[in-house]
């Protein structure tokens, strides 16, 4: 369903995703139900959690867990502005106020200890971790700073479908942690996700959250055969329904295959584009880490215009895009007065490249070339601009 001849990224169901969620049309139950329970106790059993939620989607597992975890009018919640806008939008559906910090360096585009406790406050009740193409980043030392200041940690691991670093999954590390269905991400359905927490008191007022404040689902009461429930507080309606929740389920099965062909490209491209003139990679995951590379950036050398750069890839076929424009510097955040000019430099300078595992080796060495002659276009740009000012 694409013009380009190496698309960004590219979701390929097989037929036993697709039977999956044929299946439950033909079952006839297409809400949050049976499903939706197997999901959440694989993901649960995968990732090492005691309690998985099945949500609509990553946004609603981070605004369930800022809301459960108590953010509300007056507090602050540390946020990197390299990230998806949602990050930020999900501390202010709360009331509390998100206050962006700088990253820990350019070929390190997340959170450090000391970027986050520089951005404290008394105001500060939370400190938001995004794992930026599954990259743990420092999300250990993240883990220590807020138990050292009494923090909340909750991790944005949107990217972090199959992220390790040792034995814990990504989004176990904070109090909780959102995953990311959306399309383009590792376990794609369209839209959805799910929240991750060992706390008990936090997984109920998340499930309350879920629909409405209603103490028992439709599913709950079809099983029981009574109409009886009590709502219990306010809520939202952050349900999946069981069709995407049947494919998301066939997708974890193969999940770690899938991510280990991503791995086999990331590491490719490390090793070719890691020699060139023009650009450099992102600091490598530590030897403990096992990864998801949801994305593959470069950040391109100062003086190359990003632009063209991109243009010429483009015109070889190959799709890229920006992982992310930093969200201070948007419209809704305008007041946030932060400056930041790492997370600016990063922002203005970073492209990300095709990934996805079916891509085939024809198709990276396509992406490999195309770098190439973009960045040699700049080299003979270069000097012929130095040539014509002798």
């Amino acid at each position: 369903m694409s013009d380009w001849q190496v698309p960004l990224s590219a979701v390929r169901l097989t037929e036993a995703d697709l039977e999956a969620a044929v299946e439950v049309y033909r079952s006839g139950w297409l809400s949050m139900g049976p499903r939706t329970e197997e999901l959440e106790s694989a993901f649960a059993e995968y990732a090492g959690s005691a309690h998985c939620l099945a949500v609509s989607s990553c946004t609603a597992g981070l605004h369930m867990a800022m809301s459960a975890a108590g953010l509300g009018p007056g507090d602050e919640a540390i946020v990197p502005s390299i990230t998806f806008v949602a990050s930020a939008n999900a501390v202010a559906y709360t009331g509390a106020r998100p206050v962006f910090a700088e990253i820990a360096a350019v070929d390190r585009p997340w959170l450090s200890p000391e970027t986050a406790e520089r951005a404290t406050t008394s105001e500060t009740k939370a400190i938001v971790a995004v794992s930026y193409a599954g990259h743990p980043g420092e999300i250990d030392g993240l883990e220590q700073l807020a138990e050292d200041r009494g923090l909340t940690l909750i991790e944005d691991a949107a990217h972090g479908s199959g992220s390790w670093l040792g034995d814990r999954h990504l989004g176990t590390f904070g109090v909780a942690g959102a995953i990311s269905f959306s399309a383009g991400k590792n376990l794609g359905v369209g839209e959805g996700g799910v929240l991750l927490t060992d706390d008990d008191a936090l997984a109920e007022r998340a499930r309350l959250m879920r629909w409405h404040g209603i103490t028992r689902s439709i599913w709950e009461r079809h099983r029981a055969s009574t109409e009886s429930y009590e709502v219990a507080g306010l809520g939202f309606n952050y349900r999946i329904d069981d069709a995407r929740a049947a494919l998301a389920r066939s997708r974890l099965r193969r999940l770690d295959e899938d991510n280990r062909h991503r791995a086999a490209l990331a590491s490719v491209y490390r090793d070719v584009l890691g020699e060139l003139d023009g650009l450099s990679l992102l600091a490598a995951p530590p030897e403990s880490a096992r990864i998801s590379n949801s994305t593959f950036a470069v950040v391109l050398d100062e003086g190359v215009d990003r632009d063209a750069f991109r243009d010429s890839l483009a015109q070889s076929g190959i799709q890229t895009s920006v992982h992310f424009s930093p969200v201070h510097r948007f419209e809704l955040y305008a007041d946030s007065r932060a400056e930041l000019p790492v997370a600016d430099a990063f922002a203005a300078r970073t492209v990300s490249l095709p990934m996805f595992p079916e891509m085939e080796e024809g198709q990276q060495a396509q992406v490999i070339e195309a770098v190439r002659r973009a960045l040699a276009r700049r080299s003979a740009g270069l000097r012929g601009g130095l040539e014509g000012r002798e």
